[in-house]
């Protein structure tokens, strides 16, 4: 037989000839199935559902095998199937198969959270019910069952925000424990809301702002029950602070929390039930006496309104060896007398920002002036003076899901002083505070970072010059360098403007009803500085160390701590009691 390497043109057509008749012949065949099969799948989806609701879930299983190529409605099936049979590994793989066939649809992120909840892994279940309603926010089963896990956790402020998206919680009865003792009707406009509404999160917050205003409450929680018809009992545990003979050891501990300080504390809280408190301070130092009391309460029983009126009087003698410049071998030391008496309305603006305006006279009288250039002598003019003050706070950010918070708070002063040379003078300071929880419950790992900065105008008198360093008396802590020596103030950087960061973590150690062991590093940097050029800081200041504080009873926080300035390598130890 004779063979050929390539066919004749003839052969070559006939080929094609064959080949044309045979794909007009299956073509049809081939597309009748696939018609066929889109069907079978309809109608699969359509029986596995109702398998599915006449809960048959092996039946379903059955329907839809492990390897199953089908619509991701199939998978949702088969995941829901195996969630019912406690399958949980199973079932994560089949909604997870499924959310990659439909990434828009909701139900697998939702699904998935509830296999996380069901196997106690809340932070995943979050995570999947957010994802959930970045798809579809109106979602109303999602924000309940997110506003559940919150609650469960005990942010009840996180709670509240995806509660509200549902149209819950209706609060059907509201209860103190224990019964306060404060007159009805200031607690009853204490809270900004009532049974039978819907708890707001501003409302939750309003009322909150309004108790602690009243300075009453140090511990209070608030706790909801819910009921079978949707509906909530709320209660609110809030121990009132206690005065003789009511409490006598909390009162005691408190009254004498400061006696390492040659300091005591004489306070009495809701006097006449009107929620008028009385604090005071006596302290008998030799190089630092002081003595301070104020009164304050709601003003026409609207605790949203607050006065207060105080009085403050000192006798200090200060060591400027370390802190006036230019510095010399001489000892720089004064005695300040100071009296100043004022008064201040506070007013509170929901729960997210709150302001206050006062007056403040003052006089001073500087003596005993030794070692200090003539040339500073506007510094310490004795004399009176009068100032009108305001401040401002506000809630920049509060994102309770991650339990961070940032505040932003701004104070001012502007006074007029009544002897030349200084005349009128201005102050003012502005901080910017970020909180950080991380866990989801508790304060373990309390992460604090704060700027603060200030500045003045005009001819300040030398007791409105800011000091950073550690001293009892001052806020602007740089606690690597102490603001006293041999129990005298002043050896601290002072000046008329400054800048300062203050960070610190603490990790709980210990804890029990009767107190709370935190402790942890912290890093101070900041600069203060004066145009006079007698005073400010020479460089920029770097402090860090570790520091221990002990909470007791929710009355008043002991600080015990070692510092150390990078800078000069000096260390220091501090200690302070906080109320």
């Amino acid at each position: 037989m004779e063979s050929h390497a390539f066919l004749d043109p003839a052969r070559r057509s006939a080929n094609r000839s064959l080949i044309l008749l045979l794909l007009l012949l299956v073509l049809p065949s081939f597309a009748a199935a696939q018609s066929h099969d889109a069907s079978a799948s309809s109608v699969s989806i359509t029986e596995v559902k109702k398998l599915y609701e006449q809960q048959n879930w092996d039946a379903v299983l059955r329907a839809v095998p492990a390897q199953s190529q089908g619509p991701a409605e199939l998978l949702l099936y088969r995941g829901l199937a195996l969630a019912r049979l406690e399958r949980w590994r199973e079932a994560r793989a089949a909604f997870s198969e499924g959310r990659a066939l439909a990434p828009n649809d909701p139900r697998f992120p939702e699904e998935l959270a509830g296999i996380a909840y069901r196997q106690k892994d809340f932070s995943n279940a979050k995570g999947e019910l957010r994802r959930a309603l970045a798809l579809h926010p109106a979602d109303a089963y999602a924000n309940d069952f997110l506003a559940s896990i919150y609650f469960q956790e005990g942010n009840l402020e996180a709670a509240l925000k995806y509660w509200n998206r549902a149209g819950k919680p209706i609060l059907s009865r509201l209860t103190m424990d224990p019964t306060p003792a404060i007159h009805p009707l200031i607690l009853d406009r204490a809270f900004t809301f009532s049974p039978g509404e819907i708890w707001t999160r501003e409302s939750f917050l309003a009322t909150q702002a309004r108790l602690q205003a009243l300075d009453l409450y140090p511990g209070m929680y608030f706790a909801l029950q819910p009921h079978d018809d949707n509906s909530f009992d709320l209660a609110v545990h809030a121990s009132e602070r206690q005065t003789l003979p009511t409490n006598r050891w909390e009162v005691l501990l408190s009254f004498f929390r400061e006696l390492p300080y040659q300091a005591i504390h004489p306070e009495f809280y809701d006097l006449d039930h009107a929620g008028l408190n009385w604090t005071s301070t006596y302290r008998w130092d030799d190089q630092k006496r002081l003595v301070s009391s104020e009164l304050t309460a709601p003003l026409f029983a609207n605790p949203a309104i607050r006065y207060r009126l105080y009085f403050d009087g000192r006798n200090e003698n200060w060591n400027l060896t370390n802190s006036f410049l230019p510095s010399s071998p001489a000892f720089s030391r004064l005695n300040l007398q100071k009296a100043a008496a004022g008064a201040e309305l506070r007013f509170l603006q929901g729960g997210f920002w709150q302001w206050t305006a006062g007056v403040e006279y003052s006089y001073r009288d500087f003596r005993n002036l030794y070692g200090l250039a003539p040339q500073a002598a506007p510094f310490f003019s004795s004399g009176s003076s009068i100032a009108l003050r305001s401040s401002l706070q506000r809630w920049l950010i509060r994102f309770p899901e991650r339990r961070f918070t940032l505040q932003a708070s701004a104070n001012g002063e502007l006074g007029t002083f009544y002897r030349d040379p200084l005349g009128r003078y201005a102050r003012a300071e502005g901080t910017l505070a970020a909180r950080w929880l991380p866990k989801a419950r508790g304060d373990d790992y309390d992460t604090q970072i704060s700027l603060h900065s200030g500045g003045t105008s005009g001819y300040v008198p030398f007791d409105e010059l800011f000091t950073l360093g550690f001293d009892r008396d001052t806020p602007l802590w740089l606690r690597g360098h102490p603001g006293l020596q041999d129990g005298q103030k002043g050896n601290a950087p002072l000046g008329r403007d400054y800048v300062l960061v203050n960070a610190e973590t603490s990790k709980v150690l210990y804890r029990n009803g009767f107190f709370t062991v935190k402790a942890g590093p912290f890093l101070d940097t900041g600069d203060v500085y004066d145009p006079s050029g007698y005073f400010g800081s020479t460089h920029w200041l770097w402090d860090t160390g570790l520091q221990t504080k002990i909470s007791v009873l929710n009355r008043f926080q002991i600080v015990l701590g070692y510092g150390k300035d990078l800078r000069t390598g000096r260390n220091s130890f501090f200690t302070t009691v906080l109320p």
